[in-house]
């Protein structure tokens, strides 16, 4: 399992009755948790103090309940250079970036979300390193991030040294990393920000004949398109993902998917990802839960799946 392990301002605390106690910055937020089924003592004082309820209907949703909960505050990720070596200021010299850490504004909204997956650090982690050893060998990057919500991977591949294209089909998102950016020091990255529905994009760029280095893509368990379009993960990922190879550059470094869909399962992500692209680039995949430690039991809380392909 590749854990995200380096956070300061997040962290598990504590997991039980379908519920996570989780710490975002100075505030306690519970949210349900479909992976937690087990039910263990309710030891830990914030679960009887937090700042934030978000109780879950039987009939599908829920609503928040607040104690003391601003609107909005922020949290940072630390970005740690590939070598423990190089400086701590990762920038890079066709651009401004601030390297040292991402910042993200934080605000709870539907269906229990903050507007930030931690998980996903793990996976920045990964890229940013790829990224960061083509920069020092002098090769431009340039990454494309599909489904990309409020930019986290964005902006690590921008603090990583890398061009950036963010595309997600819903105008409040991409504002919103936006303004993660600014906060990041990132504002005047490379960074194209598009309102589109991602595979009309893809479909535009192919007839373009745009390629990207690295394409990152995080698409939804399920959807609706512009114009009532159903997507289904399982029922589509395959076609879209077989679209978007064409995407890559001859010489590309790397192709994420992630995954929180219950069916496609790490082997699942493994077989399409060698199949599609592999046979035709070369390179490897290796594919895996992504989890986040629980500091009161000691244990991993699995939160989805990624697959991942690079040249090296």
């Amino acid at each position: 399992m590749w854990i995200a392990d380096r956070w300061k301002d997040y962290e598990v605390i504590d997991t039980s009755h379908g519920e996570k106690l989780e710490r975002w910055g100075n505030y306690l937020l519970i949210r349900p948790d479909p992976q937690v089924i087990w039910n263990t003592p309710l030891s830990h004082k914030g679960w009887k103090n937090c700042n934030g309820h978000y109780h879950r209907s039987s009939k599908g949703g829920g609503e928040w309940e607040f104690f003391g909960l601003p609107e909005e505050w922020s949290i940072s990720y630390p970005m740690e250079p590939k070598n423990p070596k190089d400086s701590k200021n990762l920038k890079d010299p066709d651009h401004k970036t601030s390297g040292n850490e991402l910042t993200f504004h934080l605000k709870p909204f539907s269906f229990k979300h903050t507007g930030l997956f931690p998980e996903q650090a793990a996976n920045w982690d990964w890229f940013s390193g790829l990224i960061q050893e083509a920069r020092k060998a002098g090769r431009p990057v340039k990454v494309l991030n599909l489904f990309a919500y409020t930019g986290g991977a964005t902006l690590a591949a921008a603090a990583a040294g890398a061009s950036v294209t963010h595309v997600d089909a819903a105008k409040g998102m991409v504002g919103w990393a936006k303004e993660n950016a600014a906060s990041s020091g990132l504002g005047e990255a490379p960074i194209r920000y598009l309102v589109d529905d991602c595979m009309k994009f893809v479909e535009r760029e192919i007839r373009r004949g745009n390629h990207y280095d690295g394409i990152i893509m995080d698409p939804p368990s399920y959807g609706r398109g512009p114009k009532g379009e159903i997507w289904k993960m399982e029922e589509n990922i395959w076609d879209f993902l077989m679209l978007t190879t064409q995407l890559l550059s001859k010489d590309a470094l790397f192709f994420l998917i992630n995954s929180y869909t219950t069916g496609l399962q790490p082997a699942v992500l493994s077989y399409m990802m060698n199949t599609a692209i592999t046979k035709r680039f070369g390179g490897h995949v290796e594919a895996d839960e992504i989890g986040l430690p629980v500091t009161q039991s000691g244990f991993v809380l699995p939160c989805g799946a990624s697959g991942r392909w690079s040249r090296q």
